[in-house]
């Protein structure tokens, strides 16, 4: 783990594994909350393998209380001390990619469906598009590769997978994911109080409709 200071009022935090990157967002979260010697960050971003907190008026003040509360025994091992929401997306899996992910995992269709509809997700971090949130499973469903031809228009709403993630398209967009399904909820809008659907710490279910 490295703390990286990121100009005056910002630092990353890199850490080894991607398992740990929401136990230490959730870590970060409540020190903000508790520890009245620090002022809340105005945003803590969570990505593959790091976490930014941005907006603070002593980073270095941040930066030696969090080196102290990482060095406790375990303090990246506790996950889920905040609970997020839970959110259920209803998909018709229709997807072009289906049976290709069938492939992959060596079974059928109805398998995928069946495993995907049984597992839930949890969202890790958001990026690429306004609304993307890549969303990991525990126990980990199998990893699908990445289209080698990726497509120049992915439909919005287009319920997909690649790697360890599955994430849902928030509007038309170029992408290399595998489609599973589609979906009608709106991942993203501006008018909504929380403009994304999705946040890191949310709880995703995907639910087959007929």
């Amino acid at each position: 783990m490295r703390l990286l200071p990121v100009g005056d009022a910002a630092f990353l935090v890199e850490l080894d594994e991607p398992q740990q990157v929401q136990a230490a967002y959730e870590l970060i979260l409540s020190m903000g909350e508790r520890d009245s010697d620090l002022d809340r960050p105005r945003d803590v971003v969570p990505a593959a393998r790091t976490v930014l907190l941005d907006g603070v008026r002593d980073p270095v003040g941040w930066r030696a209380a969090l080196e102290t509360a990482l060095a406790e025994p375990g303090a990246l091992d506790a996950i889920g001390s905040r609970q997020g929401r839970e959110v259920a997306v209803p998909v018709r899996y229709d997807g072009p990619d289906l049976a290709a992910v069938a492939d992959a995992w060596g079974c059928d269709t109805g398998e995928v469906v069946r495993r995907h509809t049984t597992t839930a997700f949890t969202v890790a971090f958001c990026g690429f598009a306004p609304g993307f949130a890549y969303c990991t499973s525990d126990p980990a469903l199998p990893e699908v590769p990445r289209r080698r031809d990726p497509r120049t228009r992915v439909p919005g709403g287009s319920v997909a997978m690649a790697g360890p993630y599955c994430g849902v398209y928030p509007r038309a967009m170029p992408g290399g994911w595998q489609l599973v399904g589609t979906t009608s909820v709106q991942l993203f809008d501006p008018g909504r109080q929380q403009p994304a659907l999705l946040t890191p710490g949310d709880t995703v279910r995907f639910e087959a409709e007929p």
